[in-house]
């Protein structure tokens, strides 16, 4: 369970660097546009200043006439009009048009400036002036926009990485799971023959034959166990058959060999079959998890409820215990390899769980209720044949 805290930290702090790197790149870029903006009228400004001044070289004053058409001429990117102090257009400059849509467009030029920036007025003499409006280049415009491409692209890198990452994480952890599964059944193996041919020897001996059937019942057990670490890794063959018979099996087993304190009860409708396409070891192995849970969840006398039911689609089965429960936060992460409330174990029994049921079965497993102090019940919904 902490380890998996920890890696969650370790994505979220990773998620949050990368965030901050975007944000960080989004501040700099508007402010590298704010400069550009701030740039763009002053050379606009600049531009009115040497229309003036040609103005004044017109009625006789001495200036450099080059220089300030130099000015006029340097400027290609900033779309600019100019009016008189009555609002008709007198000139432009950078801005495309054919000559029947001049007007038009000029025009509608002229309104899309007057409501992005504040006119320059240009004054020529005492009794003339001129307004110049302009807006933001193509240039500066397009940058306008690359903020949002960029946070776009960085946010997709951050979603591409993490599917990648979760699933190399996934392949890996597959690799450990087969490899182990493998091992401890081929590990279990000689321990079960060498059990089976002591039963045989109990069996000539003067000893309780009820004693021995309940040895032979739990020897019968690890070969299912060993089958079922062995199936992992493998498509498992799926049978179609009624699942209250597995159901009464396991729970038979295990209210045999659970605390007389805690009491199965299997509600199925015995007149009605249950026929799903399933695997017997691999579901047992799951009803088995489940209820081992529940039995270490109930602090002191307790009941557990199995109950079977199916309509046209789906058969669905309701596991519910009268335990401690499981805290709300931890809802998302029950099924998460590493996630247990014991001292001792490894976290594995409900992550194997969702795999042979969703991944063997094409089922669905869930944590469908859960109350501190009052219990917690799992729903498995599989498909019916």
């Amino acid at each position: 369970m902490e380890l998996y805290f920890k890696k969650r930290r370790w994505k979220l702090l990773l998620l949050l660097i990368a965030m901050l790197i975007g944000a960080s790149s989004l501040i700099y870029t508007n402010w590298l546009i704010g400069q550009m903006s701030k740039q763009e009228r002053k050379s606009v400004e600049l531009w009115a200043e040497a229309m003036k001044r040609l103005v004044d070289v017109g009625n006789g004053s001495n200036q450099d006439l080059t220089f300030l058409q130099d000015i006029m001429e340097d400027n290609t990117t900033i779309p600019i009009i100019y009016t008189d102090e009555a609002g008709t257009i007198l000139g432009d400059r950078n801005i495309s048009y054919t000559e029947k849509r001049k007007a038009i467009v000029l025009q509608h030029e002229l309104e899309k400036m007057k409501g992005q920036k504040a006119p320059i007025e240009v004054v020529l003499s005492e009794e003339m002036k001129q307004y110049l409006y302009y807006r933001d280049s193509n240039l500066l415009q397009n940058l306008r926009y690359f903020p949002l491409a960029q946070f776009g692209v960085i946010m997709l890198f951050i979603i591409v990485s993490y599917f990648a990452f979760s699933s190399s994480r996934k392949a890996e952890q597959n690799q450990v799971w087969v490899g182990m599964s493998k091992e401890t059944a081929h590990q279990l193996g000689t321990p079960i023959s060498s059990l089976m041919a002591w039963v045989e020897l109990l069996k000539m001996k003067q000893i309780d034959q009820e004693l021995i059937a309940e040895i032979e019942k739990d020897v019968s057990r690890l070969e299912k166990i060993t089958e079922r670490f062995s199936k992992i890794g493998s498509a498992p063959e799926l049978v179609v058959a009624d699942l209250k018979h597995v159901l009464q099996t396991t729970v038979s087993y295990l209210q045999n060999r659970s605390s007389q304190k805690v009491r199965f009860q299997l509600e199925v409708d015995n007149e009605q079959s249950y026929d799903v396409p399933h695997n017997a070891a691999l579901f047992s192995w799951v009803i088995e998890n489940l209820c081992k849970n529940a039995v270490d969840a109930i602090e002191s006398d307790g009941i557990i409820r199995l109950q079977l039911s199916k309509n046209s689609k789906q058969t669905i089965l309701d596991i519910s215990d009268n335990g401690k429960g499981i805290p709300k936060s931890q809802y998302k992460t029950v099924f998460e390899p590493g996630y247990t409330t014991k001292k001792r174990g490894w976290g594995l029994g409900l992550s194997l769980a969702r795999r042979i049921i969703e991944n063997y079965h094409q089922g669905k497993i869930a944590l469908k209720h859960s109350e501190i102090g009052r219990g917690t019940t799992f729903r498995i919904v599989l498909p019916n044949a």
